[in-house]
């Protein structure tokens, strides 16, 4: 899966808030003061290309879908940065994690509870 810019990631983030979309729809999301619609019109085109947007024909009209899941572009961009930044090393991400990203200890503690249930629940299975 290719890597979005960050006008792209935008145009998914709305994408996939909408879960449909008509382009007006898109533009419409911007903060003021919005991008010009031919800008995001490109960008949207280039997201068709990519694989990442389908589309339905309605009349003229397109209406713009999410073609990747928002949870599956996640995974691939962590799993990216993991092997770029991390040497592929889950040890030394949650190394950096908690030691440089100035959580505080109840930050820190809620993480961990998380990660006793995910172990909980794969022990249980």
């Amino acid at each position: 899966m290719k890597e979005l810019t960050k006008a792209e990631q935008q145009v998914m983030q709305y994408l996939w808030k909408l879960k449909a979309a008509y382009l007006k729809d898109i533009v419409d999301e911007y903060p003021e003061p919005r991008p010009a619609y031919t800008t995001i019109s490109t960008v949207v085109n280039v997201l068709v290309k990519k694989g990442f947007i389908d589309y339905e024909l309605h009349g003229k009209s397109r209406q713009y879908r999410p073609a990747v899941s928002k949870d599956k572009y996640m995974k691939q961009t962590f799993r990216g940065m993991l092997d770029s930044f991390f040497d592929n090393s889950t040890r030394q991400f949650a190394s950096f994690f908690a030691q440089k990203t100035e959580l505080t200890v109840e930050e820190l503690k809620e993480i961990r509870a998380l990660i006793d249930e995910q172990i909980q629940k794969d022990n249980d299975r």
